[in-house]
């Protein structure tokens, strides 16, 4: 399951840079999670990382990407190898 940043965020600009995978972004009011980049640092770490550092915990699961641990990991090595779709 891709991870998603609630509108509780506080713009403290944490998450960003601990995200291995890039999928994390500046919205227009918020930071964005990019599903299609977000492995819950599957394959790069044992937790999200953007969880760790968040001070106001508004990084729930996103209810509308529902993934298993291998569909994570089969992302992961998609996105480290360079492979889109």
């Amino acid at each position: 399951m891709a991870l998603m940043i609630t509108d509780q965020c506080i713009n403290c600009d944490v998450c960003e840079p601990e995200c291995p995978n890039g999928a994390i972004a500046m919205g227009e009011e918020i930071y964005v999670i990019d599903p299609a980049r977000c492995t819950e640092c599957v394959g790069h770490f044992d937790t999200p990382q953007c969880r760790e550092v968040c001070p106001v915990d508004c990084i729930p699961d996103n209810p509308g990407v529902v993934e298993d641990r291998d569909a994570l990991l089969e992302k992961y090595r998609r996105l480290v190898s360079g492979i889109t779709g």
